[in-house]
């Protein structure tokens, strides 16, 4: 995004040009395509939703959440003038939870119980930057929609009990806020050396149904999915 100023490499271009703000369009920007993102934030299964009563994670587990993170690449496939970009984006999660198995009578083993949850999702992704293109407010809005596939695995010390996917869909709303206004002149500098063109930070909500599209394909399918917010960090190149 065109949102930041020139800060022009050498300072007799400086003299003759004098400082910008990050408000004007950046001369020399480098081309921009392509998103990725850095995200991390708690992740608590919706494995206990079928059982209400017996509650088999949480009994295990306990209530809290785990912390969870992933990375996103987007591609900024077409503008669309004056609301921003629209693209296809690919993401990759890692969650892993451990705790101390119980016998059947309820007293606590030796041993560990270990789950480890891998979310993946496709979707397409709307990022409305305009505001931030054309005016002096440094935020962005953008939503993702579409399928989301979970890889999970149980077991305790000795081995893998349990391995299993979910398939079901995927949905985020979320803000960013653009740190180029921060310091304009890293920003360009950035821009020059590494095609960076813009940086963020960002917090979302996230539906993620792994749920077998609620147990139409398989009712015994484990619902490994969550909704939890997720903070990170974003780069557009």
């Amino acid at each position: 995004m065109a949102i930041i100023a020139l800060w022009p490499r050498g300072a007799a271009a400086e003299r003759e040009m004098g400082p910008q703000s990050w408000r004007e369009p950046r001369v020399l920007e480098s081309a921009q395509q392509f998103a990725f993102e850095l995200r991390f934030g708690p992740y608590r299964p919706a494995i206990d939703s079928p059982f209400p009563a017996q509650k088999p994670y949480e009994s295990v587990f306990g209530s809290d959440g785990r912390l969870a993170f992933g990375l996103e690449f987007d591609w900024q496939l077409f503008r669309i003038p004056y609301v921003g970009t629209l693209g296809p984006g690919a993401g990759w999660g890692y969650t892993h939870m451990s705790a101390q198995a119980r016998f059947n009578t309820g007293e606590l083993s030796a041993e560990d119980t270990d789950m480890a949850i891998m979310p993946m999702y496709g979707v397409a992704v709307l990022r409305i930057d305009e505001l931030a293109r054309r005016t002096t407010i440094p935020l962005v809005g953008y939503a993702k929609a579409g399928l989301g596939y979970g890889i999970y695995w149980t077991g305790n010390d000795v081995e893998t009990q349990r391995r299993g996917h979910t398939w079901g869909t995927h949905f985020a709303l979320g803000g960013m806020f653009l740190l180029d206004v921060i310091d304009h002149r890293s920003a360009v500098e950035i821009d020059n050396e590494w095609g960076i063109n813009n940086t963020y930070i960002f917090c979302e909500w996230m539906v993620s149904n792994l749920d077998d599209f609620k147990g139409s394909r398989d009712p015994s399918a484990m619902h490994i999915g969550t909704n939890t917010w997720m903070l990170g960090l974003a780069f557009e190149m």
